[in-house]
C-alpha cells in the first residue's frame, strides 16, 4: 500500500512538473517567434488574451474539477478585477511611471476585489449544490455586468469621484473621467506576454500547492462524498469557501491582465457566453486536469482567428470542430490511452 501511494504521488508530481515545462516551452517558442517577426500581427494581438483565458481556464477547473462544483460566474469575477485593475492602472498613471510595476499593482488589487467578491457571494451559495449553484453564480455575473454598465468614475485633484445610474459627476480643472458607465474605460496598453505567462505560472503554482496540500485533500474529499467528509470533521464551508475564493481572485487577475492589454474595455464582454465559453475550456480540457485546461483554453481562444480567412464560415466550421473535439475526447479507448500517457491509471485499481 505504502508503495502504491508513493508511486500515485510521484505520477502526479511527474504531471505537474511536465504542466510547468509545457507552459514554459510554449513561452519560449512563441516569445522567440514573435522577436524575429514570424507570428503574423493578428496572433501577436492574441498573445495576452490568451494567457488571461488560459488562467480564468485554470481557476474554473479549480472550482468545476476539483471541488466539484459548477459555477457559471467566473465572467462574473473576470469583470470585477478587468475594471477595477483597470481603474487603478488608470489612476496611477502619473504616479508611477514604471508600466510593470503599475500592472502588477492593479493585477494585485483586482484579484482582491474578486476574492473580496467571491467571499461574500460565496458565504451564501456554496450552501446550494448542483444547478441551483449554477444559477445563482449565472445571476451573479449579470448583476456585475449590470453595475459596471451604470457606474461612472472620475478623476481630479482631490481624487477619485464616482457616481451611480446617472453622470452627475462634477470634476476640477484637469480632471478625467475613467469609466464612463456603458461607454465603457479607455485604457493604456501595460499588459505583456511575459506578464501572462508569469501569471499563469503563478497560478499553477497556487492551484498544485493547495491540490497536494492537507486542505487540497480535505476539498477533494468533499466533492468525492460531502457526507463522508463530514463524518470526520472537515469543514464544508471553510474548505469550500478556500478554493471558491481563490479560484474568484486568480479569475480577477486575470480580468487585469485582460483589460490592460485593450484600447477600450466595456461590461458587455464579460456576459453569459463568456462564462459558457470559459467552461467549455475546463469540459473539453478535462475536468481536474490544469494541462488539458491550458490546452483548450489556448486552443479555442485563436481559432477563430485562424479561421478569418473563412469569412462567413469561421463560426460554422469553429462550432463543428468543437463539437468533433468533445465526441472525441469523450471517447472512452481515447481516455484510456491519454490517461496512460499522463500517468494515470485508465482503469479500476486493485
Amino acid at each position: 500500500m505504502k508503495t502504491d501511494r508513493k508511486l500515485r504521488l510521484s505520477k502526479t508530481s511527474r504531471t505537474n512538473y511536465l504542466t510547468y515545462l509545457m507552459v514554459i516551452a510554449a513561452f519560449i517558442i512563441l516569445q522567440s517567434m514573435s522577436s524575429a517577426g514570424m507570428l503574423k500581427s493578428a496572433l501577436r494581438g492574441q498573445l495576452v488574451p490568451i494567457c488571461a483565458y488560459v488562467t480564468v481556464a485554470l481557476a474554473l477547473n479549480l472550482t468545476v474539477g476539483v471541488l466539484g462544483e459548477l459555477s457559471l460566474g467566473h465572467a462574473g469575477f473576470m469583470s470585477v478585477g478587468a475594471f477595477a485593475g483597470a481603474v487603478v492602472a488608470s489612476a496611477l498613471r502619473d504616479s508611477v511611471a514604471s508600466d510593470p510595476l503599475r500592472l502588477i499593482i492593479a493585477m494585485i488589487l483586482g484579484a482582491a476585489f474578486a476574492a473580496l467578491a467571491g467571499f461574500l457571494i460565496g458565504i451564501p451559495v456554496l450552501r446550494l449544490n448542483g444547478d441551483y449553484l449554477a444559477i445563482v453564480t449565472l445571476a451573479f455575473g449579470q448583476i456585475i455586468k449590470t453595475i459596471m454598465e451604470n457606474l461612472y468614475i472620475g478623476m481630479d485633484a482631490k481624487g477619485l469621484h464616482w457616481d451611480f445610474l446617472t453622470n452627475d459627476i462634477v470634476l476640477a480643472k484637469g480632471g478625467r473621467m475613467i469609466l464612463n458607465g456603458p461607454m465603457g474605460i479607455n485604457i493604456q496598453k501595460i499588459s505583456t506576454f511575459a506578464a501572462g505567462f508569469i501569471l499563469i505560472m503563478v497560478t499553477l503554482m497556487f492551484i498544485f500547492n493547495l491540490v497536494n496540500s492537507r486542505s487540497g485533500r480535505a476539498i477533494m474529499a468533499l466533492r468525492d462524498n460531502r457526507i463522508a467528509a463530514e463524518s470526520v470533521g472537515i469543514n464544508v464551508t471553510k474548505y469550500k469557501l478556500m478554493a471558491f475564493v481563490l479560484s474568484a481572485a486568480l479569475a480577477g487577475a486575470a480580468g487585469t491582465l485582460f483589460a490592460l492589454g485593450q484600447n477600450t474595455m466595456v461590461a458587455s464582454k464579460f456576459d453569459f457566453n463568456t462564462s459558457i465559453l470559459i467552461l467549455v475550456f475546463v469540459v473539453l480540457g478535462g475536468q481536474g486536469r490544469m494541462w488539458g485546461s491550458i490546452i483548450a483554453a489556448a486552443a479555442l481562444t485563436v481559432l477563430p482567428e485562424m479561421l478569418r480567412e473563412f469569412s462567413d464560415y469561421r463560426m460554422l466550421v469553429y462550432a463543428i470542430v468543437l463539437i468533433l473535439v468533445m465526441l472525441v475526447t469523450n471517447n472512452p479507448t481515447i481516455q484510456g490511452y491519454i490517461s496512460r500517457i499522463t500517468g494515470k491509471k485508465g482503469g479500476a485499481e486493485k
